[in-house]
């Protein structure tokens, strides 16, 4: 199996593995997170304070974090694929 850092710079490869880095960062933080409000997802939690079933403090401030961290996570993914199509080009 090729590896994808096999053509390219060191540098680039560094570049690319920190963002790799991000993405498993972000996505194991949001899953901690959401496990710790003992939900699935940002909408079951949102659900969850909406409802009542919830308290909202801290389920709130739980849900926001689980947002950044899934939109840092795809902001991260959409630059290595854009990274990884530039430098394969």
């Amino acid at each position: 199996m090729e590896s994808i850092y096999e053509h390219v710079s060191p540098e680039i490869a560094a570049e690319l593995q920190q963002t790799a880095k991000v993405i498993y960062e972000t996505r194991e933080n949001r899953r901690r997170v959401l496990q710790h409000a003992g939900a699935t997802d940002e909408a079951a939690l949102l659900d969850s304070i909406v409802s009542g079933t919830v308290a909202e403090h801290p389920a709130y401030e739980l849900y926001l974090a689980a947002r950044i961290l899934a939109d840092t996570c795809e902001a991260a993914r959409t630059t290595l694929a854009a990274r990884l199509k530039e430098v394969n080009r």
